[in-house]
């Protein structure tokens, strides 16, 4: 510990996904000194392009979008004070039951131990303390947030795990005044039919299986802008539409589960570096 810094390392699977679900934690520990690393798993190709063309659309080259993204995720990298970017570029595979879910070189397609080797080698180079991921279902279901916790995971079992794991969450709590605040600047929310219960997994979780709750209130203002920087997403970024105060109430604190921890530290904590600092 005493010749390198504490670090974390977060696994993402598109340019936008960082400043949506850790934007806060990201921006709060490299404002504390702690070394950041963001792992972004594909190119976010299936993105909206141009004038928000949408894949498939005329105008919406997968590339082009590709590389437009990649300039959007620095800049929000830049605003975050993300202190080392590393990229995997496997191909955006799209919503569950696109096309492009089995396109060659989707990051769906991947084998998990091919994926999985090469961010060992990261997890080796940069030796995180804390690693931040998406739960099993992905947090909602989208093929590359499952990817993405598989090859963490599996690269975590292959390097030695590191102190600390979390996966991303939000409250149940939360998620009706979500709905609520949605239909109220104009998006589609329904809430969930309880005759479907148990079809598929529920977003989020109750608030009483939430280990960790990091207030992340004096860092709303750099998430707000690190979402913005993603301007070519802009129509499918609602949170936008709130403006940073409304955004920075609703959005200030940052829930996780803890998967795997080796310091100790009393349940439920407010810091990803409970006992290890």
């Amino acid at each position: 510990m005493a010749d390198r810094p504490l670090t974390l390392m977060a696994v993402h699977a598109h340019p936008d996904d960082e400043a949506t679900g850790t934007g806060g934690v990201l921006a709060r520990y490299a404002a504390e000194g702690i070394r950041t690393v963001l792992v972004t798993c594909t190119d976010g190709g299936c993105g909206d392009g141009p004038e928000s063309a949408k894949p498939g659309d005329p105008g919406h080259d997968p590339a082009a979008v590709a590389v437009m993204r990649r300039g959007e995720l620095e800049a929000s990298c830049g605003v975050l004070g993300v202190g080392h970017l590393e990229l995997l570029g496997y191909a955006d595979s799209g919503m569950m039951g696109w096309s492009a879910n089995t396109a060659p070189g989707s990051f769906w397609t991947t084998p998990v131990d091919e994926a999985a080797a090469r961010l060992a080698e990261l997890i080796l180079r940069y030796q995180p303390d804390v690693v931040v991921t998406y739960d099993e279902n992905g947090f909602y279901g989208h093929p590359d947030h499952i990817q993405a916790n598989r090859i963490t995971m599996a690269a975590l079992s292959l390097t030695g795990m590191a102190s600390k794991v979390y996966w991303t969450t939000a409250p149940r709590s939360m998620m009706k005044e979500f709905g609520q605040i949605m239909r109220e600047f104009g998006a589609e929310w329904e809430e969930p039919d309880p005759s479907e219960a148990g079809e598929g997994p529920e977003i989020g979780l109750p608030d009483e299986e939430i280990t960790t709750w990091v207030d992340t209130t004096d860092f709303g203002s750099q998430k707000f802008d690190a979402l913005a920087a993603h301007a070519s997403q802009g129509e499918s970024i609602f949170f936008l539409r709130m403006g940073k105060e409304r955004f920075t109430q609703l959005m200030g604190v940052e829930a996780f589960v803890r998967v795997h921890d080796t310091t100790g530290a009393p349940l439920p904590e407010n810091d990803l570096f409970a006992g290890l600092r």
